[in-house]
């Protein structure tokens, strides 16, 4: 996905992230039903990409340790 895709997307904080601005990461869902993930102190750095399913499967994963 080009970087220019990701502007004007809406970035939710994890609710895992601290409240000292330490270990902040931010998920946004796209047009393309993807799903955009960075770091919040770096907001013009690298962003993952993935599919909504790739997510899914990502989430299910940390949620059964």
């Amino acid at each position: 996905m080009d970087r220019a895709d990701l502007t004007g997307l809406t970035w939710r904080k994890s609710t895992r992230s601290g409240h000292d601005g330490g270990n902040c990461v931010e998920v946004a869902g796209t047009s393309r039903r993807m799903v955009a993930v960075r770091d919040s102190k770096n907001p013009t750095g690298p962003t993952l990409v993935f599919t909504t399913a790739e997510w899914r499967m990502f989430l299910q994963g940390v949620q059964s340790g």
